[in-house]
């Protein structure tokens, strides 16, 4: 799996590639969730919630994703329950990568 700062700024795959924003993540990625949510980078807060709730290794912590989940609904006016819900709304999912290149 990659790492969190990666999957967090993960703009598309090509093939077992995941093209990453390499500014975004240089300028962004030593953020937590919580704290890319307060920026308004939401797709990247949710993938930042989604890969810690999904960790392969060490601690699953969904407490992450339940409280990105509140704030986004609370700013957002809507109504999300579910990651799965929220993984629609960005388009992330967690995928088998072999290589990340940095755009």
């Amino acid at each position: 799996m990659i790492s969190r700062e990666d999957f967090a700024f993960t703009i598309g795959y090509d093939g077992a590639h995941a093209i990453v924003d390499g500014k975004a993540r240089g300028q962004y990625g030593r953020l937590g969730t919580m704290e890319l949510a307060e920026k308004g980078l939401y797709r990247a807060a949710f993938s930042s919630a989604l890969w810690t709730a999904t960790a392969t290794e060490g601690p699953k912590d969904e407490g992450e994703m339940r409280q990105f989940i509140e704030l986004y609904n609370k700013r957002a006016g809507t109504s999300y329950a579910k990651a799965e819900d929220m993984q629609r709304l960005f388009g992330v999912a967690i995928e088998e990568i072999k290589k990340v290149l940095a755009l």
